[in-house]
């Protein structure tokens, strides 16, 4: 797959557990952020942003997917939703109903990357670096926290690519 990087953004962030509103999506401040999330992507996509990088994990992955989705389908935003995905077996040991979520988001992209057929340790963090390597610009939900998103961010930054910070 060919992806042109000057036109190209990439997601990271954290997962549930270090999200204000945890697992529970529907919650008010959840809906608030998936609103701002929204104007920002609008905002990214009117200064030339048109392929979005998302890492389908848990958390602020798959919530900026949905909300890259609904652009796309109910407002005919010309985007292309890519999932990069780690290793085939990335959403085994998550529960049914976020195994489902995950399914569906992933057939509702436009295209995929697998980098890998199975599990190794450093695969999440190689497939980050795909995504900023191939992005001009990094849309981290960051809080400042170590971990793999401050490493991601951290990357991103050695290597020069722009980052955009949201949190809630």
């Amino acid at each position: 797959m060919n992806i042109d990087k000057k036109v190209t953004a990439c997601l990271t962030g954290h997962r549930p557990k270090k999200l204000p509103w945890g697992y529970n999506e529907n919650s008010g401040e959840c809906l608030r952020f998936k609103d701002k999330l929204r104007e920002l992507f609008l905002d990214m996509v009117n200064k030339g942003t048109k392929n979005f990088l998302v890492g389908m994990a848990q958390g602020f992955d798959m919530i900026g997917a949905e909300v890259l989705q609904k652009l796309r389908d109910e407002e005919g935003v010309d985007i292309k939703i890519i999932a990069v995905i780690p290793c085939l077996n990335q959403a085994d040991i998550w529960g049914a109903s976020y195994k489902q979520k995950y399914n569906h988001l992933v057939n509702k992209c436009d295209d995929k990357v697998v980098l890998s057929d199975k599990y190794y340790a450093g695969c999440m963090m190689d497939r980050n670096k795909f995504m900023v390597d191939n992005s001009s610009i990094v849309l981290a939900c960051f809080d400042g926290s170590s971990g793999g998103t401050g490493n991601t961010v951290n990357y991103a930054r050695k290597n020069n690519v722009n980052v955009i910070t949201i949190y809630p």
